[in-house]
């Protein structure tokens, strides 16, 4: 875990129960989903075998060891996870050191929820290395903090990585918002307890208590956040 949030930072300003932010990066922030997806298409076709496009849906938005194994186990490739791993994180570098696109709203959202202080965690299932390399093109500066899934022994759909980003905030989960674009992500942020907005980026995502589903980021912004909070409360 990363952390860059000063003390005075660990509520949020004025008089809304909001406390923190946590959004997750591939496929919310960045359009990175489909990074991932032909990197390990691309992987599987030199080890000799096609991936299935129905297994997308499976694989997205998971922690590495998961999707990976599954793919292994899928088309019996004579490969280890830690082998396989290591080629699917070289791959996925290679593409986006070539430039990360954000997702439609990203921009304006990080810039209104540091115009307003509100404290931020970039909480995702990717490597360590990934999200450094990804921050240079969402800004490292936007986030109060940072947790990878390598930080934690669980990664999502556990809790855990929720946990630890709002202990290192100071906040309580059930009052931090949650974006994710993903089931596996979705099932994390509700086990912590928190809120969340869904923002379905491959599978869909059917709304439930204590989740809102919206078509994109351009529909979500601090005011909608506080609102999500106060009514659950």
């Amino acid at each position: 875990m990363t952390s860059t949030v000063p003390a005075s930072l660990t509520r949020t300003a004025g008089d809304s129960t909001l406390q923190a932010v946590f959004l997750d990066m591939d496929g919310t922030l960045v359009d990175t989903e489909g990074f991932w997806w032909d990197a390990e298409v691309e992987v599987f076709a030199d080890l000799g075998h096609d991936l299935d496009e129905a297994w997308r849906d499976v694989v997205v938005g998971g922690p590495m060891t998961r999707s990976a194994g599954y793919l292994i186990e899928a088309t019996g490739a004579d490969i280890t996870l830690p082998e396989l791993t290591v080629l699917l994180n070289e791959r996925f570098e290679d593409r986006i050191t070539r430039g990360v696109p954000l997702m439609p709203g990203a921009e304006r959202l990080l810039a209104e929820l540091a115009a307003h202080n509100v404290p931020t965690a970039l909480v995702s299932a990717s490597h360590r290395r990934i999200i450094d390399r990804v921050l240079a093109s969402l800004g490292r500066d936007r986030f109060s903090l940072t947790v990878a899934g390598d930080d934690v022994a669980r990664t999502k759909p556990h809790p855990d990585p929720y946990l630890l980003a709002a202990r290192g905030l100071g906040a309580e989960p059930g009052r931090c918002a949650v974006i994710e674009d993903t089931a596996t992500g979705v099932a994390a942020a509700e086990a912590a307890g928190c809120r969340v907005v869904a923002v379905p980026s491959v599978a869909p995502i059917a709304p439930a208590d204590g989740r809102v589903v919206v078509g994109s980021l351009e529909e979500v912004d601090l005011s909608f956040l506080r609102t999500l909070i106060t009514r659950m409360n």
